[in-house]
């Protein structure tokens, strides 16, 4: 199994930690695991993303150009990567800000309003854990109990009182993300 997934938004959108969680979940999984981010130097409010690759077997680079998913936070990532994700893949998006919605049918597409979620929950800095929740709930490579430890290991320990409202954003993405196209 490997799993090659892109995930794209704007700085401060939680777009590398993220990443960093599901890497940190994987090794806890003993799966072989790759974490590559690309980041603009203005970085909150500039473009990020980051490449993750889960496997049970060894990565041989962590340089790919067509993704199984692709996670996508801003309009800005959408238009650069539709066309990224392979044939039968998966794309998700956060609807908020999005002006043209993916249109491609040969993969599966799911939206989740994530921002929305957060601001409604006011909890706005884990509408990154309602997206990670939603993909987990689509694909469950890593398992729950391993994306609470990984986030133990990757947020700093002043943050680990947030650690319960990102393990209820995570369930709650998983309960909101809705189908918008499927193959």
């Amino acid at each position: 199994m490997t799993e090659e997934i892109l995930i794209a938004g704007f700085g401060g959108q939680g777009v590398l930690s993220m990443g960093k969680i599901m890497v940190y979940s994987g090794m806890l999984q003993d799966m072989e695991v790759s974490w590559m981010p690309s980041y603009g130097p203005e970085m909150r409010g500039g473009t990020a993303n980051v490449i993750v690759i889960l496997s049970s077997e060894r990565i041989s680079s962590p340089i790919i150009r067509h993704f199984d998913t692709a996670i996508i936070l801003n309009q800005q990532s959408l238009d650069k990567f539709e066309k990224s994700v392979k044939p039968g893949g998966l794309l998700i998006y956060d609807s908020n800000g999005i002006v043209r919605h993916p249109e491609r049918k040969d993969i599966s597409i799911f939206r989740i309003d994530a921002t929305e979620e957060a601001a409604r929950l006011q909890s706005s800095k884990t509408s990154n854990m309602i997206v990670l929740g939603g993909f987990l709930k689509i694909k469950p490579v890593i398992s729950m109990e391993n994306v609470i430890a990984g986030l133990k290991k990757s947020l700093p320990e002043r943050y680990h009182k947030m650690i319960p409202e990102n393990e209820r954003s995570l369930i709650r993405g998983g309960e909101i993300i809705m189908e918008i196209n499927k193959v």
